[in-house]
C-alpha cells in the first residue's frame, strides 16, 4: 500500500493559482520545516532572512496571512501573546502547551475524540470541527513532592 504524500505549500499555491515568488517559496519552506515547533512570525522571519537576506518582516506577515486565508496553514494563540503557525495537518490532533517552557506537544486521543462527539450529540449537535488546547506544567518528580499528601 503506497502512502499518499501531502502537497507542499508551494504546490498548494500553484494549485490555488497564487503567484509563487522566490521569497514566498523560502517562507513556505521555512514554515513546513518548522511546523511541529509552531513558530511565530518573528521566528519565521529570522529563519527566512538567514536563507534570503532580502526578505522583510512585512513580507513574512503578508505571506503568512495569505497562506492562512487560503486555508494552507493554521494560526494558534497559545496564551503567550504570539500567533503561532503550523501547516494544516493531514490528520487532526490536539495540543498540550507547557506553560514553563512554551513547548507545544501534539497528541491525539481517541477517547477524547469520542467524548467530544458524544457531548455534541447529547446537546443536539453534529460536531464538524473542534480545537482542544491543554495548558499545563510538568509534574514534579523530586522527593519533596512525592507522596499521597
Amino acid at each position: 500500500m503506497t502512502e499518499e504524500r501531502q502537497p507542499t505549500l508551494a504546490e498548494l499555491c500553484v494549485e490555488k493559482g497564487m503567484r509563487m515568488t522566490e521569497q514566498r517559496r523560502v517562507i513556505a519552506t521555512v514554515i513546513e520545516e518548522a511546523s511541529e515547533e509552531h513558530p511565530d512570525v518573528e521566528e519565521l522571519y529570522r529563519r527566512s532572512v538567514a536563507i534570503d537576506p532580502g526578505i522583510s518582516i512585512s513580507t513574512v506577515y503578508r505571506t503568512v496571512k495569505l497562506f492562512e486565508d487560503a486555508g494552507m496553514i493554521e494560526r494558534h494563540d497559545f496564551r503567550d501573546g504570539r500567533s503561532r503557525y503550523e501547516t494544516v495537518p493531514e490528520e487532526h490532533h490536539d495540543h498540550l502547551i507547557d506553560l514553563r517552557s512554551g513547548q507545544v506537544i501534539e497528541f491525539r486521543n481517541e477517547e477524547i475524540e469520542a467524548l467530544q462527539e458524544f457531548i455534541a450529540k447529547k446537546l443536539g449537535y453534529k460536531l464538524v470541527d473542534h480545537r482542544l488546547e491543554l495548558y499545563g506544567v510538568p509534574l514534579e518528580t523530586s522527593k519533596d513532592s512525592q507522596g499521597d499528601g
